[in-house]
């Protein structure tokens, strides 16, 4: 048993092949795979197509395995042990591993051919590529996978469909309720969603061109491109042509040892069949890929089925499932205006916890999931609403982790054996919270219930977090790095926690950034106050309240891009960058801009960007409240606000949202009474969708809120940490805060208002106090030695009319 041959390289092959070798495993492994690289994260495929690299997905292959890339197998010979490859060669095998995968459904309807599936990398560029020259896509297929495929076509520009044969979304996971949820979710997004709907036929032009798809009732729903995502079929055709056992509905047969019908093949992942069943997700194919592993190296592991719990975030939409989906008595709660559906599934006698499903607010699912066949540790309101179960004792054999199979057990193992005293740490010995994240929260929990203090310090020149340093500067009144890392600190400080200190004394005094000490805390855009640019120049970004500006603004601004020879870009945040401003150009161009009146927007800073806005009742026929006045007041009153993250925001006049106000850090949404506020929103690598805080709010109302929210954030925030994450970090999440700012209930709102009142009082342009001052001038220089002299290095070509970066090679 010296040669083991891999046929398939996807995740579960690179898991075994891992397993085997850091094991000892001491003969030959060697893995042939069809697709043209190693295996790599299936999970993050979608981060492919918004700027995640093949380098950055790719598994590294273990030392000392062999890869046969872009080559497939077309058979086994049994008898001489060995994979017959489509070249004509061979590969003799003592034992042999399928790890052949699945491969994409695609119903065989008319015009099938000229549609799109969703499964590997070359599968995402032609789908980048079609979507240059498209307006609209659909998705067939609304489970995990379509969904993300639908979010990926948004990504790309296009106006997306859903087509769900079943009555609601991701039916695998939710039930009726949690489905009528999450499609108003998906729809508030801007997708439409059509469920209960199957596929007629894909309509493509005479020359091949996908112009719809057509559903059994006649109707069209227009698109250029389409991608079949309705399920997988485990691929087994080397496994039915060489005589092994096969499901009737698909699926190598295995045992519990992973084993086929031949005692020296082996089957793991979507290939394999186990118990009568497939299974799909990335915990259980791990698992099985670690009981051959182990099997093969003469242990007795066993593969008795696995659990099918899932947490994940759909288009900025938490959904989680854990346990049965159904029981004979249930606990549901539905918030159809807030989006949030929860429900538990419990035994006859209410004492044992079956099952449960979120959307909306899948707080819930990591504390719980370890407790499904167990008494309830809790009545099931509390459970579900009242946070009770952050402090619940997981018993040993909870599982923790589904992706990795580890249980609390061997974190507490991890914790007291092997002196692990932090959540990488625990990462690191376990492999817990390695793949999807979603059992992290609970590595932090575990760890502080078995005693282990966990390390809240900035860096490892303050043994305190960022919040207890801004409650330091701010009731000692410390204004200097030095004086706070002299008293309260240690050594020099670092590039962690110079810019993380400059911004709480900017948030706190509100005095320049480039203020003598200070100068030298702050980070390369807060530096220049302005952003650097891949060649080394900087983008010139002055403030436009609101985006309303007045023609001769707009030709001040014309007339500086003309004559400094910029780049101009409308950016969706309603204002106009001017890239390729050399640094001793700064000061030059901005005194212009502040001579029209500009002054800086703060696009290089951990503040406030912009407030975006419609144009409201005073143009729109469907405004109910002046949109524009409120965005131009909130910009103005916020604008130089230094943050622990940047922080955006939008105003829509009406609920139509034009402003996309809800995928804000705190969005207004205008309402015929007032107000409504939204909080904790964010686009970027993780969108998230804003919550709701408040209805119906006056306009005083409503600038109190905002001003105690954003100085409270200030306060307590991390490093670096958005409002989505700080608010979901926060115990009791949104509840707790809106108990803080708009109840009271720390009795600290006077000190936050009084906070914010400085704030606006005191403000001074940043750009007009550095023209005024020579000192700060002096530093806009290319070359410190050669004053006024071009760095030679910026070379610019020609694009569109406009300059463009010239790269060297």
């Amino acid at each position: 048993m010296n040669r083991i041959v891999v046929v398939g390289y996807g995740p579960t092959a690179h898991r075994l092949v891992e397993t085997l070798t850091s094991r000892g495993f001491a003969g030959t492994v060697t893995v042939i795979g069809e697709e043209p690289r190693p295996a790599y994260d299936r999970v993050a495929l979608t981060s492919y197509l918004s700027g995640t690299t093949v380098e950055d997905l790719t598994y590294d292959v273990p030392a000392g395995v062999v890869t046969r890339l872009n080559t497939r197998v077309t058979g086994i010979d049994r008898d001489a042990r060995r994979v017959v490859l489509a070249d004509g060669g061979a590969e003799p095998y003592d034992v042999l591993v399928l790890a052949t995968g699945s491969a994409p459904f695609v119903p065989p309807v008319p015009g099938a051919e000229h549609a799109f599936v969703y499964r590997t990398i070359e599968d995402l560029d032609a789908i980048r590529v079609a979507a240059k020259d498209a307006v609209e896509g659909v998705v067939v297929g609304g489970g995990l996978l379509g969904l993300e495929a639908a979010d990926a076509l948004r990504a790309l520009g296009l106006k997306a469909h859903i087509v769900e044969m079943s009555p609601w979304l991701m039916p695998r996971q939710v039930d009726e309720g949690g489905g009528s949820v999450l499609k108003s979710h998906i729809e508030g997004l801007g997708l439409s969603v059509h469920a209960g709907a199957g596929v007629q036929e894909i309509v493509a032009d005479e020359e091949g061109q996908v112009t719809g798809l057509r559903k059994p009732d006649g109707s069209l729903v227009q698109a250029q491109v389409v991608v079949f995502s309705a399920g997988i079929r485990p691929r087994d055709e080397l496994a039915r042509s060489s005589g092994l056992d096969v499901g009737p509905r698909g699926g190598i047969v295995v045992d519990s040892a992973m084993r086929t019908s031949d005692p020296s093949i082996y089957a793991v992942g979507e290939c394999a069949l186990s118990g009568g069943m497939v299974y799909g997700l990335v915990g259980p194919c791990n698992t099985m890929a670690e009981v051959a592993a182990d099997r093969i190296m003469g242990g007795s592991a066993a593969f008795e089925g696995a659990d099918l719990s899932t947490k994940l975030k759909l288009l900025g939409v938490e959904v989680a499932q854990f346990g049965a989906m159904e029981g004979a008595l249930d606990v549901t709660y539905m918030d159809p205006v807030g989006g949030v559906y929860k429900k538990l599934f419990i035994s006859d006698d209410a004492r044992t916890l079956l099952g449960g499903i979120c959307v909306g607010d899948a707080s819930p699912y990591t504390s719980l999931r370890p407790f499904v066949g167990k008494e309830l540790p809790a009545a099931p309101s509390d459970l579900l609403f009242s946070g009770a179960g952050a402090s619940l004792d997981l018993p040993d054999e909870a599982q923790v982790c589904s992706c990795n199979n580890v249980c609390a057990g061997d974190i507490r193992s991890a914790i007291a054996d092997k002196g692990v005293t932090d959540v990488p740490g625990v990462k690191a010995c376990t492999r817990a919270g390695t793949t999807c994240g979603s059992c992290v929260p609970m590595l932090k929990q575990l760890l502080e219930k078995s005693g282990v203090e966990v390390s809240k310090a900035l860096c490892e020149h303050f043994t305190y977090s960022r919040a207890e340093l801004f409650d330091i500067v701010r009731v000692r009144g410390i204004t200097t790095f030095s004086e706070l890392i002299g008293q309260h600190g240690q050594g020099r400080g670092c590039d962690i926690c110079k810019p993380a200190v400059a911004s709480i004394l900017a948030s706190l005094h509100n005095g320049h950034v480039l203020e003598g000490e200070r100068a030298a805390l702050q980070d390369t855009n807060d530096a220049f106050l302005a952003n650097i640019q891949k060649n080394g120049t900087y983008s010139v970004v002055p403030r436009i309240p609101g985006g309303e500006i007045t023609p001769d603004k707009l030709i001040v601004i014309g007339e500086v891009a003309r004559d400094f020879g910029l780049y101009t870009k409308i950016t969706g945040g309603q204002r106009i960058d001017l890239f390729g401003a050399r640094v001793e150009q700064l000061p030059e161009i901005w005194r212009r801009l502040v001579d029209a009146g500009f002054e800086s927007g703060h696009a290089y800073g951990k503040a406030l960007r912009t407030v975006k806005s419609c144009v409201g009742s005073t143009w729109c026929r469907y405004g109910v409240q002046d949109s524009v006045g409120m965005a131009i007041g909130l910009e103005l009153r916020y604008r130089g606000l230094r943050s622990p993250h940047k922080l955006k925001s939008a105003v829509s006049g009406c609920a139509r949202e034009c402003a996309e106000a809800r995928s804000k850090d705190f969005g207004i949404i205008a309402t015929e009474q007032g107000w409504n506020l939204y909080v904790g929103g964010n686009g970027g690598f993780k969108p998230r969708h804003a919550d709701l805080l408040a209805t119906d709010l006056t306009t005083d109302e409503l600038i109190r809120t905002i001003d105690r929210f954003l100085m409270f954030y200030i306060r307590t925030a991390d490093r670096l940490q958005r409002t989505a994450t700080w608010i979901e970090s926060l115990d009791g999440g949104l509840d707790y805060l809106r108990e803080v700012i708009m109840n009271d209930s720390l009795g600290i709102c006077a000190d936050l208002d009084a906070q914010m009142d400085h704030h606006v009082a005191t403000y001074a342009d940043e750009w007009q106090a550095t023209l005024d001052d020579p000192e700060k001038l002096s530093r806009f220089v290319s070359f410190v030695n050669a004053p006024g002299v071009p760095d030679p290095s910026i070379v610019f070509g020609s694009e569109r009319g406009q300059i463009r970066p010239v790269m060297a090679p």
